[in-house]
């Protein structure tokens, strides 16, 4: 069997699937769902994003976002916040069952019901490319979600974007131990 070309195409494996809050100049919070990012550098993350959405607005005026974890138990919620416009529906936090508490560190709401909250100041943000650098400043977790002292991948269930099948698909079944598993091989 070979391989099949599909193209150049934004076709990685997982995608995350944050859900980005801001809030406006009022402190009215907002939140949309976006599946182009990652970690930049180590205390950076850079996302890709249509400028034209609510949530770019606010952290222009604000500086600062949280990225939020979505996950199989919020799946409805989450995707619904990508479907819905900040500019047409403001109360789509509420809407979608989603409370927020504001962040210790920026001037960002974090999604209560989410359990991984990446606390954000923002760097910078090119609207012609709609490519968004932000410097990581505070991960919060939910306590609900520790196991002995870590963080317990399984009790968060994050979900992945899955571009090949338009699917959200659950992450957290252990395969093996990073900088370990491979140890094998090197003997």
């Amino acid at each position: 069997m070979g391989r099949i070309n599909i193209g150049a195409r934004p076709f990685t494996a997982p995608q995350p699937v944050w859900i980005i809050a801001t809030y406006d100049e009022n402190g009215v919070p907002n939140a949309m769902n976006a599946a182009w990012g990652g970690i930049s550098e180590f205390k950076e993350i850079s996302v890709c994003l249509t400028p034209t959405h609510k949530t770019c607005k606010n952290f222009m005026k604000t500086g600062a976002l949280t990225i939020n974890i979505a996950d199989a138990d919020h799946v409805v919620a989450c995707d619904y916040v990508g479907m819905a416009s900040g500019n047409v529906e403001p109360d789509k936090l509420e809407k979608c069952g989603f409370t927020v508490t504001k962040s210790e560190f920026v001037n960002a709401p974090v999604i209560n019901e989410l359990k991984i909250c990446v606390e954000c100041k923002v760097k910078e943000f090119d609207e012609k490319t709609g490519i968004l650098k932000a410097e990581i400043v505070n991960v919060a977790v939910d306590e609900s979600a520790f196991t002995d002292g870590k963080v317990d991948i399984s009790k968060v269930k994050p979900i992945s974007f899955d571009p090949f099948t338009n699917s959200y698909n659950v992450i957290g079944e252990k395969v093996g131990t990073a900088w370990g598993t491979g140890k094998i091989l090197m003997e």
